[in-house]
């Protein structure tokens, strides 16, 4: 059920956002939207500095970004829909202007940045803020809460805000675990991102049925039952990228052994072989495989690399040399669904758009990572067919990312159609990619 709410979710989205028109390169943007264009106009905006330009452009990421009052205290936050052609601000009715998802998507670009630049004081100052918006957001359920509205109440209520094992507390797990290293020096900040992870963690534990590792068939597929949603493998990417972290700070053997049973989940997620249809490929959860948010090969890599796990590495390398290729070669797909028939897998059905940067960024992430830990250029020139989509080597024939504004358009919607909308996922995604693209240089 929780997996259905996300697919759902994420399509509706994204049907909301193919509304736009053209881009034109010479658009400029201000560091902070004029007042106008501001969900609530009676919002306080505190000024802050911009992340400074280099070699890449974030422009766009300063635009989307404030920092504001709330409960009393100073945050980040990220606008979440940002719409051609000026790229004014927007308010999904149903959920809200920022969430915790994007703002945890940033966080984690952040710290990219820091690893990659060294020291800045804005970058910090930046993770400080986006992280105290996120611990505001952990409910008293030690779960988090995903939206707020613009009157900045939080949204408790629709199904992709309220506190429960989702996406959004994995990735707030992600992101709070990813800026302590960063933030420990602020004894406060370090102690209550310590009280936040063990809070949820201590809830995971609790909630995932992993005493017993069974399986089930469904659609004709063997499938886990113990990872979120019973098999949503996208996911407990995800929630093992976070639990990496914690393990890595605290040394904590539960968490391991959480991170081996959402591995074993993961590997019993990938179907077919390097000659055999879908060539390794990790489906998302039960018979779907969607591009968005599957992070499962990068996820596999970095638990490997940690725990000296070579069953791990090796399920990631299986979907990174041949799936990957595959794909490349037959044309990016968003999503398919399979079916097995005697010892074979068929695709039973596809969608072959919307195309977005958070489809690609996972992909580029696990080739790069390939590459740095086995020095093998195969995995360059995989990574470097990737780039190419962000330039114009894609189904729109048109580049996605501006690098004179920092724009990422929102996703590529058929052959030569582009959505020219500019919201946080994408712009984060791309941002994550670029930074990626220099830390491989």
């Amino acid at each position: 059920m929780i997996f259905t709410f996300k697919i759902n979710t994420h399509f509706l989205i994204m049907l909301l956002l193919l509304v736009s028109s053209c881009h034109d390169s010479n658009t400029t943007f201000p560091d902070k939207a004029p007042a106008e264009n501001i969900s609530n106009p009676d919002m306080e905006i505190i000024p802050s500095e911009p992340l400074p330009n280099g070699a890449i452009n974030f422009s766009h990421f300063n635009h989307l970004y404030n920092e504001i009052n709330f409960n009393g205290k100073k945050v980040g936050i990220i606008h979440i829909y940002s719409e051609y052609p000026n790229y004014a601000y927007a308010i999904e009715p149903n959920e809200g202007f920022t969430c915790v998802d994007d703002v945890s998507r940033a966080m984690v670009m952040l710290t990219k940045y820091l690893e990659l630049y060294g020291d800045d004081d804005i970058a910090r100052e930046k993770l400080k803020n986006l992280t105290e918006f996120v611990l505001q957001m952990q409910n008293e359920n030690g779960y988090f809460n995903n939206f707020i509205w613009n009157d900045l109440t939080v949204n408790t209520t629709y199904r992709t805000s309220t506190a429960t094992l989702d996406w959004w507390s994995f990735r707030a797990l992600w992101a709070i675990e990813s800026a302590y290293p960063f933030l420990k020096s602020d004894e406060d900040m370090a102690n209550r991102i310590a009280m936040a992870s063990e809070r949820l963690i201590a809830n995971i534990k609790r909630d995932l049925p992993t005493s017993y590792l069974t399986t089930e068939v469904i659609n004709t597929i063997e499938l886990p039952t113990w990872l979120p949603g019973k098999s949503a493998s996208d996911q407990s990417a995800i929630l093992i990228l976070g639990l990496l972290n914690n393990y890595i700070r605290t040394g904590d053997n539960d968490s391991k052994t959480l991170i081996d049973h959402l591995a074993q989940g993961i590997i019993l997620m990938q179907k077919g072989a390097a000659n055999k249809y879908p060539y390794g490929a990790f489906l998302s959860a039960e018979n779907l495989w969607h591009a968005w948010g599957n992070n499962q090969a990068y996820a596999l890599l970095r638990a490997g690399q940690t725990f000296d796990n070579q069953d791990y590495i090796d399920s990631a390398l299986m979907e990174i040399e041949n799936f990957y290729p595959w794909l490349l070669q037959n044309g990016l797909a968003e999503a398919f669904w399979i079916h097995k028939v005697d010892t074979n897998f068929i695709e039973v059905e596809k969608n072959k758009y919307p195309q977005i940067a958070y489809g690609i960024r996972p992909m580029l992430w696990a080739t790069a990572e390939a590459y740095r830990y086995s020095n093998d250029d195969k995995y360059l020139v995989i990574a470097k067919e990737l780039e190419l989509w962000m330039s114009g080597k894609n189904d729109a024939n048109k580049a996605m990312y501006n690098p004179s504004t920092g724009v990422c358009f929102d996703g590529i919607t058929g052959l030569n159609e582009v959505n020219k909308n500019s919201g946080a996922e994408s712009t984060l995604e791309m941002l994550l990619m670029l930074l990626e693209i220099e830390k491989t240089k």
